[in-house]
């Protein structure tokens, strides 16, 4: 696997999605706008500066608002002073497509574009962490199982948790409710880590109380809300070697000289793993398309192509080469036909 250096986008670029963000429908568009995720940011930069450099279509404006946000102005409303595409580090919600659909957004295709794992990881100078699922749960959850009764999180260093790890603080620092690598962290890691105890497992019975023990993290300084911008979490995982990250793979081995992820069951966070479903913290990566925009702003049958075709998204193409981990060839057939025919999103 080649390090990958994201390109910043130009200050034209910047300049020109806040003035998006900020006015309504107005003069027609001639570039195409993308909103969303912080993980598959990268990919689709990297896809809309190839595009740029290939077609006769300007390069797309694609800004890193996170899946929460990007979903939300994605799906406020239909015409030129809304996003075209937005990313998704998760999949869109049955309330997101009705938010679409009640603002006039009622024809929505979704293209699966790859995988990505959560990582926790920390500096190269400081131990590799190996936990388990049930620690990450008892380290961050704001409730946890003592003898039998939850309690508000007593721990304060993860040898508290498990005997077998580091005499540290436990000190995380990982993204907002917004954030779509929350969502999912919180959906496979904790849910996962919390499922162990038979305590909380025998909750599951009242699906919204066992969400509500599971998937609440602890608000007393041991989790840090450190925003979307996943390279400044980096940069504060090498100024505090004590302190653990939570971002996406991609950003784990745009920064292997500097970072190392932590082993989850057993299973440490590698490409491999992550695209064979070894690792247990992985999820879907996706783009959703505006379809009553295809038409109105030129090129965005053209930019799904590119994103889809074996050269970006394959297993030999520029992606991999950037950290997504492909989908397998019969899945991305699939969706190469979604994004090609534009088919309505099913949930």
């Amino acid at each position: 696997m080649n390090s990958y250096r994201s390109i910043p986008a130009t200050a034209a670029a910047v300049i020109c999605g806040a003035l998006m963000l900020t006015s309504g429908p107005a003069e027609a568009r001639d570039q195409i706008r993308i909103v969303g995720s912080s993980t598959v940011y990268p990919f689709a930069t990297a896809v809309a500066e190839q595009f740029g450099r290939s077609s006769s279509f300007k390069s797309p404006v694609v800004e890193s608002t996170g899946s929460g946000g990007g979903l939300k102005l994605f799906c406020a409303g239909v015409g030129e002073g809304h996003p075209d595409i937005t990313n998704s580090s998760r999949r869109i919600k049955e309330s997101e497509v009705k938010q679409c659909a009640d603002n006039g957004a009622k024809e929505i295709t979704e293209v699966k574009v790859g995988f990505d794992g959560i990582v926790l990881a920390n500096s190269r100078s400081a131990t590799l962490m190996k936990l388990e699922l049930s620690d990450i749960f008892l380290a961050l959850a704001r409730e946890v199982p003592v003898k039998g009764k939850m309690v508000p999180n007593p721990y304060k260093t993860w040898k508290e948790v498990n005997a077998n790890l580091p005499d540290l603080a436990i000190r995380v620092l990982g993204p907002p409710p917004t954030s779509g690598t929350r969502d999912a962290f919180v959906e496979l890691a904790m849910e996962g880590g919390c499922s162990t105890f038979p305590e909380i497992k025998a909750e599951k019975k009242d699906e919204k109380k066992f969400k509500a023990l599971c998937h609440s993290i602890r608000e007393d300084g041991a989790y840090v809300e450190a925003g979307e911008n996943d390279n400044l979490i980096v940069q504060k995982l090498v100024a505090d070697p004590q302190s653990l990250g939570i971002f996406g793979y991609s950003f784990l081995d745009q920064n292997q000289d500097r970072l190392q992820g932590s082993v989850v069951g057993e299973v440490a966070p590698t490409f491999d793993n992550i695209a064979s479903g070894k690792y247990p913290v992985s999820r879907s990566l996706y783009v959703y398309v505006k379809k009553a925009h295809v038409g109105m702003v030129p090129g965005i049958k053209e930019f799904l192509g590119e994103f889809t075709s074996e050269r970006a998204w394959g297993e030999e193409g520029y992606l991999a080469e950037r950290g997504l981990i492909p989908m397998p060839a019969a899945e991305r057939e699939r969706y190469r036909k979604d994004a090609a025919e534009l088919n309505n999103l099913k949930m």
